[in-house]
């Protein structure tokens, strides 16, 4: 891999990958960071691979300006809370609390951002346990243990020893959508594939899958817009 940049106004930064499974050059670029990825097949000239891109740099340009802008997580930011835009005002006391559509952080406003966050991830452990003991209850089945990380290219996950994993982002979504994912992933206790049999399973534990999944789709990379690091 490699870094080049396509001059103009404003220079677009290009991440040049090779691929041997590639059959063309390909562009994309991420909906989650802006990211511009080149990708090319082996043995073929990188000057080939730059001269594609740039005769697709109108493209990319209204691709970059779509991006959603990232925001920074501190008071007097507006924050989605299980789908609901909350701002962020200054609180008393010890502990965030969610009220009357505000979300109250005490504390100095230096540490709004890391108090926040660890107030989202304990909300969202609270409402992944709830979703997947009653999912794995309705299944018959066990999971092992919940992980909470931030992660960007899955939302969930089961693991061989029936392991559940989440992303604690999920919490900023409508609760439908959170509780689409754990019902997905509780049914891959059973099915560990995404066969019509597995998904006969997902509808099964969630009738009314379709648009929180869709949801999910659409809107997913929006919920790692929100900056929580300085």
């Amino acid at each position: 891999m490699g870094q080049h940049v396509l001059p103009g106004n404003p220079p677009i930064e290009v991440t040049l990958r090779r691929s041997a499974r590639a059959r063309r050059i390909s562009l994309r670029v991420s909906s989650l960071d802006g990211r511009v990825t080149l990708t090319m097949p082996r043995g073929l000239p990188e000057r080939e691979g730059l001269d594609f891109a740039r005769t697709k740099r109108d493209w990319l340009t209204k691709q970059l300006t779509r991006q959603e802008p990232e925001v920074q997580v501190e008071i007097g930011a507006v924050l989605p809370v299980e789908g609901l835009l909350m701002p962020l005002v200054s609180g008393t006391g010890r502990r965030v609390l969610a009220h009357e559509g505000r979300l109250l952080v005490p504390g100095p406003p230096d540490n709004a951002a890391a108090r926040v966050q660890a107030w989202l991830r304990t909300l969202a452990r609270e409402r992944l346990v709830v979703a997947s003991d009653r999912y794995a209850a309705a299944l018959g089945r066990r999971y092992g243990r919940i992980t909470l990380r931030d992660t960007r290219s899955r939302w969930g996950s089961c693991t061989a020893d029936a392991g559940l994993m989440y992303s604690w982002r999920l919490i900023l979504a409508p609760p439908e959508v959170l509780d689409y994912v754990a019902a997905h992933e509780v049914a891959h206790l059973q099915e560990m594939n995404h066969s019509p049999a597995f998904w006969s399973l997902v509808a099964q534990l969630l009738p009314d899958y379709a648009a929180p999944r869709k949801w999910l789709r659409v809107n997913g990379s929006t919920l790692h817009r929100y900056r929580f690091e300085s």
